[in-house]
């Protein structure tokens, strides 16, 4: 009983400590000149990553069951009426996650994150909603996603007569 209630907790609601993590970074440590382009990408990789996922689900789907319907027993998690391919849930994290990192550069909370993410990928297996193929086809998802990250600048850089400085707070 203990297990199961643990099994649920991770694969359903530590999403909910990713989300508010991630919305307290981007909402507070994303410098206001930058606001609207690091909105602007979270916006477009988050898009991306969604209709990528369900373009993929269309297309390929290893199971129409899910592995609990397989076994015959009850779900240990929330779920869509869906064959499950690719995972929702790891989609989402994975692109909080991302979004943080590339926006606002802070290597604890991400880590933090990272942490938090695993564990929902983790807990819906074991919740047997999804196989381990669901959560890792939803990760590459969003890491392809993830590419609308690759013209953020590492650094705040001052031009100057045609070479650039790292600015110095």
């Amino acid at each position: 009983m203990i297990i199961e209630f643990l099994i649920r907790l991770i694969a359903d609601f530590a999403v909910v400590p990713i989300a508010l993590l991630a919305a307290w970074a981007l909402l507070w440590k994303v410098p206001k000149g930058h606001r609207f382009e690091a909105y602007s990408r979270v916006l477009m990789a988050g898009l991306t990553a969604y209709m990528l996922a369900k373009f993929v689900a269309v297309i390929y789907q290893p199971s129409t069951m899910r592995p609990f319907e397989l076994l015959g027993v009850n779900p240990g998690a929330l779920y869509l009426n869906n064959p499950g391919f690719p995972s929702d849930h790891a989609l989402f994290v994975t692109v909080l996650v991302c979004a943080v990192w590339f926006e606002t550069r802070m290597k604890k909370l991400t880590i933090v994150l990272i942490c938090l993410a695993l564990l929902v990928c983790i807990g819906r297996v074991l919740a047997q909603v999804h196989t381990p193929l669901d959560v890792i086809g939803s990760v590459s998802i969003a890491l392809v996603g993830a590419l609308w990250y690759s013209n953020v600048p590492r650094k705040q850089e001052v031009r100057t007569r045609g070479k650039s400085h790292p600015k110095h707070a």
